[in-house]
This record gives structure tokens, sequence and C-alpha cells, in this order.
């Protein structure tokens, strides 16, 4: 991996240059289309929308856009960010694809996100002559993503790139802000993305995987990159990525709720409910690392020693996503993501119901976790942190599906049902 740009302010890039750049002829080639469209997971709700679409119904304004799966949403980055990802390869032809539209629908998806800090997936593959965006149009498109949206990006990774894609960024120089220009980052191959994202919770393109196992074969043993690390064995007194079942055992107490979560949300319910965006923020990976390898050796954790907010908030929510079977469970995965069709009446019994149905350790979790962030919503004046935006935070993080994917498809009514839990916990957990 690599961060390659050097750039600064000047005047505009000159148009005739942009509009002649041309993509080589290995990247213009014409490759088979992309068939991996939804992920296992998602096979279930797409019976409820319209056929075509894991995203929206077919009357929505950005139907035609989002039926390509072109931008995705994959849950949170080994960071505690949150990862947009965009795919070049599902571009279609210039002649289906209203850029304009693309634009606003990446605008609308980022809305949801940038006043948290997040990170950018670009996956290069499959840009070419027939599916790229005019030059302009792509310079165009960078002003219009004000401070508001560069703000909070964190890191921009670029996955494949090729000659093209840096030539451009050169030619883009006078307009990319050296602050910027730094989170701009080349990725080779997949497997260096390991260092910031678990491959596998996203969805990844079957042509991008294919085309990184090309790069690979082409290169001599010598020159082999490194694949992604194995996982280590567990350590005797493992905490994260441990079942709560197997956390429960181990407690001399029988306590149900893990002792992650009673730190983190003890010191937080103390230190951190007037803080402004409270598990928006990222934290040093380094600290992070630190404390869980603290925790898996058995050791006690004190965060009022280390006075930091964030890092205890990204601990929690690290936690939550490292279980290898999520708090919600997979077997309300089907009936989560079709809460919407539960009229507003009879839904906080019907949620009520189903979260009964949890295994003990599950539900007496959600319940401290669920009780804890309406105290952060009742400081939203505060601390910014309402009911909706706790949703867009913590739903990734309490429910996936089985191949750990996550996308717009699935997220969306995960959030609506966190959403929901947290305005009806009172009726809920009573």
């Amino acid at each position: 991996m690599s961060s390659e740009l050097l750039v600064d302010l000047g005047e505009d890039p000159p148009t005739p240059q942009l509009d002649h750049l041309k993509l080589s002829p290995l990247e213009d080639q014409q490759w088979p289309p992309d068939l991996s469209t939804i992920s296992k997971s998602e096979t279930d709700i797409a019976q409820r929308l319209a056929a075509g679409s894991p995203h929206l119904s077919w009357d929505h304004p950005f139907y035609d856009i989002a039926r390509h799966q072109i931008i995705e949403v994959a849950g949170d980055d080994n960071f505690g960010r949150k990862v947009i990802v965009f795919n070049a390869c599902r571009m279609p032809p210039h002649h289906e694809l209203d850029h304009h539209k693309l634009l606003m629908y990446l605008k609308g998806t980022l809305d949801q996100y940038v006043e948290s800090d997040y990170t950018l997936i670009y996956f290069h593959h499959g840009l070419t002559s027939d599916n790229k965006p005019s030059l302009s149009w792509l310079r165009d498109a960078y002003r219009e993503f004000d401070r508001k949206y560069k703000k909070n990006i964190k890191a921009l990774y670029i996955v494949h790139p090729t000659m093209f894609i840096k030539t451009l960024l050169i030619l883009f120089k006078p307009l990319i802000s050296f602050k910027f220009g730094r989170k701009i980052n080349y990725v080779s191959y997949l497997s260096e993305l390991e260092d910031v994202v678990k491959c596998e919770q996203l969805v990844i393109p079957a042509r991008v995987r294919e085309y990184d196992n090309k790069l690979r074969a082409s290169l001599k043993p010598t020159a082999q990159p490194p694949m992604s690390p194995p996982r280590s064995p567990p350590l005797p007194s493992q905490v994260f990525g441990v079942p709560l079942a197997q956390l429960r055992q181990r407690n001399p107490d029988d306590d149900p709720v893990p002792v992650v979560m009673k730190d983190t949300v003890g010191f937080l319910s103390e230190h951190g409910l007037e803080i402004e965006g409270i598990f928006r923020r990222s934290a040093n990976v380094t600290l992070v690392k630190e404390v869980q390898l603290r925790y898996n050796s058995g050791e006690t954790v004190s965060f009022t020693e280390m006075e930091d907010v964030h890092l205890a908030a990204v601990i929690l929510k690290t936690f939550l996503r490292e279980l290898p079977e999520p708090l919600l469970t997979f077997a309300l995965y089907n009936d989560i993501v079709n809460f919407s069709s539960v009229s507003s009446s009879s839904q906080a019994t019907a949620m009520k119901t189903l979260l009964e149905s949890l295994p003990e350790e599950n539900y007496a979790s959600l319940r401290y976790l669920i009780q804890f962030l309406a105290q952060v919503s009742s400081n939203s004046e505060v601390n910014k942190m309402s009911n909706s935006n706790l949703a867009v935070v913590f739903g990734p993080n309490l429910l996936w599906g089985r191949d750990n994917a996550m996308s717009l498809s699935a997220i969306g009514p995960i959030n609506n049902f966190t959403r929901t839990l947290l305005d009806q916990q009172h009726l809920v957990f009573t």
C-alpha cells in the first residue's frame, strides 16, 4: 500500500488534457458482466423488493442507480470508521446511466455518514471507455463535494490502480488540497486491504477478485505479495471473537453481560455522555490493538487511567463486531430486515416477542447496551447523537448476514430496526 500523491493548490487542470486521457488496452478490454450482485445473506430480503434491485423499490427516484450496486456501505473498518465502497466495474455504459443522478445518490449515501469518521474504498478494475464518466464531469463532481464531505474522510483507498488513474490524479493535482492528497492510498492487492478492513465483510465483485488472482499469478514467486495473514489461535483467556455463552461460563459471577461491555459502558456513562460526536470518531489503531491484547491476555483494563473516551467507544463497537455471531443472532436476520412490514401500532409488541427469543446472554447484553444508548440519546442536544444517529453507528455492529458481508440493501432495514428499538426501548424491555 502506498500514498504517492504530492498535491497543492493552483489553477484548474487543462480540460483538453482531461478529455483526451485514455485507458490502456488492458483496462479497456471487454470483461464479462459481474454476477455477484447480491450477497448470500441478502437473497431473502430481495424477495420483498422489485426484481433486479436489492436496494430500492422500482418507484424510488434512485432505483435506476441503486440497482447496479455501484455504491455500498460495509460496516466499520479496523479503526472504527464507516466504510463506503465504490465499484467501477458495476457502472453500466454511458447511455444506461444518468451520471448526475449517480452523483446525487453518492451524496445522499454519504450524507448519512459524513458526520462520522469514514473510509472510502474505490475498486478501479472494470472502468472502461464504455462506462467511464467524462473527466470534466469528474472535475465538477470533486467540486460538488464540499468540506462537509472531505473533513471526516480519513482515507481513500484506490484498489488496483493503473497508469490511467495515477495520471488522472496528477492532472487533478491543482484541485486537490495537500491535506486531502495525504489521505489517498494506492492498494495493489486485496490482501493489503486487510490492514484496513476485514475483506470478508466487503461485497467484493467476482471480477475484482479474479483480476486480483490474475495479478498475483503474473508475478514471479519471489515477488508474490503476502496473502492475508492467517488468524492467530485464540488465547486461553480470549475475549474478542469469543461466543457470549463461552464468556459467561468463564465469568465467576455467571454474569451474562461481558466484561468488555461492562468496562466500556461504565466508563462512557460517567465520562462520555456529553462528548459531542461520541461513537463517531475513530481511535488510534495501536491503542485499540493494545487494549484488545490486554483483554485477551486476561489483564484488567482501566479506561479511567487512559482517559480516552473515543478509545472506549471504539473498543465497544469492535467487541460487538468481532463476535462470531451478532448480538441479534443469525436466526433473527430475516425477521429484522423485514421488520418494516410490521404496522407501527404493533411494532413494540412484535419487537418484544422477537427479542425475548434471543439466548439469555444476548438478551441481557442487548438490554444493557440499548438502555445505555438511551442515556446517550437523552443528552443529544449536547452530544449530537440522536436515536437515528446512534442507529447508523450501531446497526451494522448488531446484525450482519452469515457471509459477514454488509451492503446498503441490508444496512437500511437493520438501521431502521435499531432506531425503532431505541425509540421503543422503554416498552420493549419492561
